[in-house]
């Protein structure tokens, strides 16, 4: 059963790039499908090597019963409305563990393929760093695979994201792609849902390619969906009154449970200044944190995007997001809200690189439009 169901998700990864076809050109559809295999390679690597909470969000399901099915789908947001989604493949389909992740990392790998043809719609030039091609190279990077293959809350927001910002590119023909994917992120983490429409509400404002009567309207229903489901966050993260001290009093309570957490990346960023919480948010664990494989591998990624992010922000960055268009900018707004709300909660390395993979793809192709930019005016003054 499981060799039947991987045929079946190879069939339909394969079948999903092909419906682009006439979107992108032939080398971006094998580029694609070079990917969709290497995104399916994390996801069994994930099934068989790594012990955590997706083999359980799995396992609750498979023994639920329909009673139980009634009270999660009704009961509060995230794990137990995820527990409500895996009923009907797990439980009523059946399918294994194995079955499962193969499920997720399709549909990892779909909110990935959106965010590539982003970057082909928006970014004129690809661009070299010292001698290496970036683009699609950056979208191999592996912890981008890794945590978007598995069974979780963390794989279906990264295809909401995915989802939501290519709906942003043709608002009235994607209407029903963006409402599934709002839905969809807001019964799992509503935040994230908040900090999406507020995103890409500012994204609206401060783009001057967009009309001025597109901008009006279209950011005010953005924020103005967000402020509507503003009360929702604020239970969801138990936090009683939307004042500056009752967000602060959050955050030195998750930091403090999570850095006492029963885990060898715990890290104590309680006494961390401002700036060294972001940057241990973007760009830890570093050589000095491994203490294992992965933390190796991602120790080098970290330091490679340490290096060319820093090549970025020595050219005019402000500029360039200036410049940039406005789902790019909508993802940088994202990220900068993502990063500033996590970096001061989060205290352990593993926890924080999971939930930077949601925000990772706005800092990839704000790389991209940066060496793009960079290159569009070296064209012009020659």
């Amino acid at each position: 059963m499981d060799i039947i169901f991987l045929i079946a998700v190879i069939i339909l990864g394969l079948g999903f790039i092909a419906s682009f076809k006439n979107q992108l050109d032939p080398i971006d559809l094998q580029h694609l499908r070079k990917l969709f295999f290497f995104h399916l390679i994390f996801g069994m690597y994930y099934c068989f090597f790594v012990t955590g909470d997706a083999a359980g969000y799995w396992r609750v399901a498979q023994s639920m019963t329909p009673e139980d099915f009634d009270t999660f789908i009704v009961g509060e947001k995230g794990t137990y409305i995820l527990f409500a989604l895996n009923y009907f493949p797990a439980k009523i389909l059946g399918l294994s563990y194995f079955s499962g992740t193969m499920l997720y990392s399709l549909l990892g790998f779909i909110g990935m393929m959106f965010f590539y043809v982003i970057a082909v719609k928006t970014i004129p030039y690809n661009s070299k760093f010292r001698n290496y091609t970036l683009f699609p190279m950056v979208f191999f990077m592996p912890n981008l695979h890794f945590w978007s293959s598995a069974v979780g809350k963390d794989t279906l927001l990264f295809l909401c994201i995915g989802m939501f910002s290519y709906g942003m590119l043709a608002v009235s023909r994607r209407l029903l792609l963006l409402i599934i994917a709002l839905l969809l992120s807001y019964i799992i983490r509503p935040h994230i849902t908040l900090f999406l429409l507020v995103a890409f509400g500012m994204s609206y404002i401060v783009s001057s390619k967009v009309s001025r009567t597109k901008r009006f309207f279209l950011s005010i229903i953005l924020i103005g969906i967000g402020i509507a489901i503003l009360p929702s966050v604020m239970e969801f993260a138990k936090i009683e009154e939307t004042t500056i001290d009752s967000f602060e009093q959050f955050s030195e309570k998750k930091a403090d449970l999570l850095s006492r957490a029963n885990s060898g990346s715990r890290i104590d960023i309680s006494s961390y200044p401002f700036p060294l919480k972001v940057f241990t948010f973007l760009f830890r664990p570093l050589f000095f944190d491994i203490n294992g494989i992965p933390a190796a591998i991602a120790s080098i990624e970290n330091l490679l995007l340490l290096i060319i992010t820093v090549n970025v922000f020595r050219n005019k960055p402000l500029q360039t997001v200036k410049a940039a268009p406005f789902i790019i900018k909508g993802l940088i707004l994202f990220l900068i809200i993502g990063t500033i709300a996590f970096s001061q909660s989060l205290g352990n390395l593993g926890i924080m690189i999971r939930m930077r993979n949601m925000f990772l793809p706005g800092l990839l192709l704000f790389i991209l439009w940066s060496f793009s930019y960079r290159k569009e005016l070296e064209m012009k003054k020659k």
